[in-house]
């Protein structure tokens, strides 16, 4: 078994050799143009696998009514306790990308999708019926659905390939 010492101990080298291979390429760096998570402000953690994971769940909507930007933006909008408090509709209708007179009820279809494929839980406020949105784990309602058939091999195979190499054992547990 790996401990938290082992592993902090890999990261530390492998972030060494990656310094190392950018000074080496890009001598004359600012590093002012670079974004670092560790002393800017804004960022979230999301899954390596998020592209193969976004993929997937357009595969699973509703042909020509994709899923993966509204769920992106609220991936971009919650913390480690998956829970997002939604405050605008306009917002996040505008962050997925739709706009006019049906960008909201274009993002409510959206959402319902979402709950409907299980991605996420959802629970009525003031404003409407998504004021309080539950992320859940995708791994496991995508594997889910791909032992029901619903996701093509070659698609699953490249999440779960992409997952061991970045040490994600959530297909494996679940």
């Amino acid at each position: 078994m790996v401990t938290k010492k082992q592993i902090a101990k890999r990261a530390s080298k492998m972030t060494k050799r990656t310094l190392e291979l950018r000074a080496q390429l890009w001598p004359k760096l600012d590093e002012k143009l670079l974004w670092n998570r560790n002393s800017a402000k804004g960022f979230t953690t999301i899954p390596r696998t998020m592209p193969h994971i976004l993929d997937i769940m357009d595969d699973l909507a509703s042909k020509g009514k994709p899923v993966s930007k509204v769920y992106l933006s609220l991936w971009c909008r919650v913390f480690d306790e998956g829970v997002v408090k939604i405050k605008s509709y306009d917002d996040l209708s505008f962050e997925a990308g739709f706009s006019g007179q049906r960008a909201v009820t274009t993002w409510k279809q959206r959402m319902a999708s979402l709950v409907e494929l299980g991605f996420i839980l959802a629970e009525a406020g003031t404003r409407g019926e998504y004021d309080y949105v539950l992320l859940l784990n995708p791994y496991p309602i995508i594997k889910r659905m791909y032992e029901a058939n619903k996701i093509q091999k070659q698609k699953y195979i490249s999440l779960f390939t992409r997952a061991q190499e970045v040490g994600a054992t959530d297909l494996q547990d679940s």
